[in-house]
């Protein structure tokens, strides 16, 4: 009852359409890279990343999590400076899948319909969190009755429509339908996790610094 999701993204594995089918993309993101044969990149300095990698800590544990990273560091995964140029650098063919929020890759085909890439979500792990931009009223508002109706604006059809189209981000009310050929909020299998736990940032850093991870 203190703050209010006003659109959400969700965790994802963009990877070469031309290369493979989604039925090359492993399910579980804990199978990487040793189920999947191709080329990966990432963006490990990158805040969304390493919320993902907390998350995989959170769920697996540190031991795990450890191993995992060690292992896609072995396998040559290509790090770059931010999500959307891991999606360009898949679209180009240098890459052949990464892990990244799910609105990059609607934003380079939002430039290029045609290009190569697609997505393929994991089921109920890290690789499938799902987190959201929200809103709320602060104690210290001086204007209580306009702060609300602006959150409230906020999830009106126009508002969750324009964050749609114009950040590619799921919308968070019913009424309006994600941008792109993406399943719905209901039909994405998220992993149970409190999102808050997710600022833990600095052992995630730690960890992967420990695994020869160069952030």
């Amino acid at each position: 009852d203190q703050w209010v999701g006003t659109s959400g993204r969700a965790r994802t594995v963009p990877y070469d359409a031309e290369e493979y089918d989604a039925s090359d993309v492993p399910s579980d993101i804990m199978a990487f890279p040793e189920e999947f044969d191709g080329d990966l990149a990432w963006a490990p300095s990158y805040g969304s990343c390493q919320a993902f990698v907390t998350a995989m800590r959170i769920i697996e544990g540190e031991e795990a999590t450890l191993e995992w990273l060690e292992s896609v560091v072995d396998s040559g995964i290509t790090p770059y400076n931010n999500e959307f140029r891991v999606c360009e650098e898949i679209a180009e063919g240098t890459a052949d899948a990464g892990f990244t929020n799910h609105y990059y890759i609607q934003r380079v085909l939002d430039g290029d319909s045609e290009a190569s890439i697609a997505t393929a979500f994991t089921e109920g792990d890290a690789g499938a969190v799902f987190n959201v931009a929200g809103a709320a009223v602060v104690d210290t508002a001086t204007d209580t009755e306009l702060a609300g109706n602006f959150v409230r604006h906020l999830l009106s059809a126009e508002a969750q429509d324009y964050f749609a189209r114009s950040t590619f981000e799921y919308p968070l009310i019913p009424d309006v339908e994600p941008i792109g050929d993406l399943p719905t909020i209901d039909e994405l299998d998220v992993p149970e996790i409190d999102l808050a736990e997710l600022s833990d940032l600095e052992a995630t850093v730690d960890l992967m610094r420990e695994a020869g991870v160069d952030i």
